[in-house]
């Protein structure tokens, strides 16, 4: 007997759905910053067994969107209950609602088994725990509870177990050795777009978009020319920094992700040009894979 479906991550935003998609799966598809929003587009995850094939799709935090790349960013979380097998919905200790009624009723109205997960218990005390247990059961009645750290691994296998046993027999969807659905260049993208989340504050980080224009595998290296996207020429100006020093910071420590990720040598170019307001054009937001429709 074979299993196989699509595991969907919903939550908040920064309530850890990158941190345990990564532990599922042993491989950092996903970025892991503190800032919210990190995760922009639906990334699948593959992970495979002689038995079973767990896709696992980890999707932008719920918010209400004030522009038009976060409606877009939205529109990814919808599809994640339309395809799903099992539904993951993580929350975090201290909280008490999702941002959004409308998938908080989707959730509690699922015909498909839901797993509520309370990451970040490591930040919590027995008192504290038992609370928010009570209070989260109550409001998702038709979910099965796990109390976890996604960070540290707590409880994770047990979650992960608990989901192969509640997927449908079915052959498996992907080859067996494929680890994702996103090329390499996406990967080259979220790697800088990374750095940049780390590195820049305010607005800077929600205002850039990355795109890897040239991608050449060699016998021992690989060569990387990539695009920073921004939208004024203040903001251009604040990315590559005095004398270049900040864009340079970027591309010695994305390249170093990239080099462990492709396990082979990497060359990274990175050059900033100035996209004006492309985070409510449609047709750029399309380009960077947004907007769908």
């Amino acid at each position: 007997m074979h299993k196989a479906g699509f595991v969907n991550i919903i939550g908040n935003p920064n309530v850890g759905k990158s941190t345990l998609m990564n532990a599922f799966i042993g491989e950092k598809l996903s970025i892991i910053t503190s800032k919210a929003q990190t995760t922009r587009h639906r990334i699948l995850g593959i992970v495979n067994g002689d038995d079973f094939q767990v896709i696992l799709s980890d999707t932008p935090g719920i918010i209400k969107p004030a522009y038009e790349l976060q409606a877009s960013m939205m529109d990814f979380v919808k599809s994640a209950f339309e395809d799903a097998d099992v539904l993951v919905y993580m929350v975090e200790i201290g909280e008490k609602e999702l941002k959004d009624e409308a998938f908080f009723k989707k959730i509690t109205n699922s015909k498909i088994p839901v797993l509520l997960l309370l990451n970040k218990i490591d930040k919590s005390n027995q008192e504290l725990l038992e609370e928010q247990a009570e209070i989260w059961q109550k409001k998702v009645p038709n979910a099965e509870f796990y109390p976890i750290s996604a960070l540290n691994g707590f409880n994770v296998q047990n979650v992960f177990d608990r989901i192969i046993e509640l997927l449908p027999e079915s052959p498996a969807f992907y080859p067996k050795d494929q680890l994702t659905d996103k090329p390499e260049r996406f990967f080259v993208n979220e790697a800088i777009r990374e750095k940049i989340l780390m590195h820049y504050k305010k607005e800077i980080p929600y205002a850039v978009e990355v795109d890897t224009e040239e991608f050449f595998e060699e016998d021992n290296i690989i060569r990387m020319r990539s695009v920073i996207m921004v939208e004024r020429e203040t903001q251009k100006g604040i990315i590559i920094g005095h004398k270049g020093s900040a864009l340079k910071r970027v591309g010695v420590e994305a390249r170093k992700d990239l080099e462990k990720f492709f396990g082979k040598q990497v060359h990274l170019e990175l050059y900033v040009k100035v996209n004006k307001n492309w985070r409510n054009n449609h047709s750029q937001l399309r380009r960077f894979g947004y907007n769908q429709k």
